[in-house]
């Protein structure tokens, strides 16, 4: 056979999925071995190419389909060209088994960088260059870890970003997580809608990120119970990096978060509290007061559900399923009632008069916060120090101790101390800014209280339940016979209307001696004043439109800022 009817294959490899982008090492490891193959007097008839796979890999696509090849031409005695001897594989063990499958398939195995032998010295060469090919892997891999877990534990993320962060170059900090909009916002909102209440299961969260068009989704339109749990349960969400596996631990991130460490941590105590079963989310679309109503014969909660007609149209229903009661499945239909629902909605229209009085009262509770936030602040300074000292004290246990035992239950106790004081460090940065401005906070609120009524007419699911909840103190009872009752509205609607206030007139006086009897106290006990008990109402109702305010300000404005 003479050198020109030899026939060659190449054989590339490229490791990473830069290199396949760029398109860089392929294309050169194929030249290189083309020029060995002219010179040499071999005909190249095809070129296989592993790209972005691993050396320490024995099974790869492109290097089957050249085994499978050299097994069809066996008898032509083909050259097999690469480019080196880190190229076929990056381990020794993955290199011999390479090496002898090509053999056992008639290939004959040859490289511009390396003679290959079968004489002993050619064999030692060879296992020796890949050893060092295997050991440079690994110090890689060693390397990149190393500078990764620098990274990590200076704050930063090194790894892919996850859903609702993108990964942005900053001048003088390298590649950063930012915020990816719209899915920033999305996660955001069912994140402290989860932690506030305002969604009682992960179900719903899942329904509320189903109801995103933005928000992806798998083939047949749904969200992943997994994926709703993996984003409940993620620290880098409130700005936080770890990694328990590379014994970092939690510590504040160079990234903004999407919630706060606070908010977070309501998440995880709620996900380790007590489990509600998931609503049927097809039976809460149609029924949005389902669990806010109560028969009125028996007390328990209504249900829904559609009847079928002879025509076939479905028709909605809410009954009583209670056996025992005098309603027990006797529909009612769903107009009449969520009709009557709203009717009362309208009802709940507080007095103008009343809005220059709150305002006032509410200002003046504002400024007495912002008071209390300053000496809240003072405080946690002092908690921080005593934290940092109690640290310092177990870790100086730590060098002193020899028990593995004692060791791990000081260290256990430093991970609880330096989360408290990660929890600490978020509160004392957040005094006294409050996440709204007062103007905002208040009107919007103010704008929610004075009609509840057009957010139930105007908006979804999620927005009427979260009415019924700020509006009603109970559930509201319905009976079949005379309607809905006089439903039990929170204090906070109850002070709008004027209710629970004290008239503030002075006292009548008839002369020196009282109108009516009284009792006799002793000096250290003292008379009980008719005053006492209105103005301990009306602080008390204060005080829960202030928390009101606060804490329903985010849904309101939401609702607000998409109308």
């Amino acid at each position: 056979m003479d050198g020109g009817s030899i026939k060659a294959v190449t054989y590339v490899r490229v490791s990473s999925a830069a290199q396949v982008a760029k398109g860089q090492g392929a294309e050169s490891q194929a030249a290189r071995c083309e020029e060995f193959a002219r010179m040499k007097g071999y005909t190249v008839v095809r070129t296989f190419a592993d790209k972005a796979v691993s050396g320490s890999l024995v099974e790869r696509p492109a290097m089957k389909e050249l085994l499978a090849f050299l097994r069809k031409h066996r008898k032509e005695n083909i050259r097999v060209l690469i480019d080196d001897i880190s190229r076929l594989a990056r381990g020794l063990e993955a290199h011999l088994a390479l090496r002898a499958e090509i053999a056992k398939a008639g290939g004959v195995l040859e490289s511009p960088s390396i003679e290959f032998g079968e004489d002993s010295d050619s064999q030692l060469i060879e296992h020796l260059l890949a050893s060092v090919s295997q050991h440079q892997r690994v110090k890689n891999a060693e390397q990149t870890r190393n500078r990764m877990e620098a990274r990590l534990r200076s704050g930063y993320w090194p790894f892919w970003a996850c859903m609702g962060f993108k990964r942005e170059k900053r001048e003088g900090h390298g590649k950063v997580l930012v915020r990816d909009e719209p899915l920033a916002t999305i996660i955001q909102e069912g994140l402290e809608g989860y932690a506030s209440g305002r969604f009682q299961t992960q179900a719903e969260v899942k329904r509320f990120f189903e109801s995103r068009p933005e928000f992806p989704k798998n083939e047949s339109g749904l969200v992943r119970n997994q994926q709703v749990s993996d984003i409940l349960t993620r620290v880098l969400y409130a700005g936080m990096v770890e990694h328990a596996d590379w014994g970092v631990s939690r510590r504040e991130g160079k990234h903004e978060g999407l919630i706060s460490y606070q908010t977070f941590e309501k998440v995880q105590a709620r996900l380790a509290g007590k489990a509600y079963a998931p609503a049927r989310a097809d039976i809460n679309e149609a029924f949005p007061v389902r669990g806010a109503v109560e028969c009125a014969d028996c007390g328990h909660a209504l249900t829904s559900c559609f009847s079928k007609s002879k025509t076939g149209a479905r028709h909605p229903y809410y009954l009583c399923h209670h056996k025992g009661c005098a309603s027990y499945r006797k529909s009612i239909k769903r107009d009449d009632l969520e009709s009557a629902v709203e009717a009362m909605l309208e009802r709940l229209t507080p007095s103008q008069a009343m809005f220059g009085m709150i305002r006032e009262m509410f200002a003046d509770a504002w400024n007495q916060q912002q008071q209390h936030a300053q000496a809240l602040a003072k405080s946690m300074r002092s908690d921080m120090l005593k934290l940092e000292k109690q640290i310092e004290g177990l870790v100086d246990r730590i060098v002193d101790a020899t028990s593995e035992r004692v060791i791990q239950a000081y260290e256990q106790r430093i991970e609880g101390l330096e989360r408290r004081k990660l929890v600490l460090g978020e509160k004392l940065q957040n005094s006294g800014k409050p996440k709204r401005p007062f103007e905002e906070m208040f009107e919007l609120t103010m704008r929610f209280i004075a009609s509840p009524c057009n957010i139930w007419k105007n908006g979804g699911l999620t927005e009427k339940q979260t009415v019924l909840r700020l509006v009603l103190s109970d559930r509201l009872q319905y009976s079949r016979e005379s309607g809905l009752r006089t439903p039990k509205t929170s204090n906070v609607f109850n002070i709008m209307k004027g209710e629970n206030m004290c008239d503030g007139k002075m006292a009548e006086r008839k002369g020196f001696e009282p109108s009516i009897r009284v009792n006799v106290y002793s000096l250290s006990r003292g008379a009980p004043s008719a005053t006492r008990p209105p103005l301990r109402e009306r602080k008390a109702s204060l005080s829960e439109v202030m928390r009101f305010c606060q804490v329903q300000a985010t849904h309101v404005f939401s609702f607000y800022g998409k109308n």
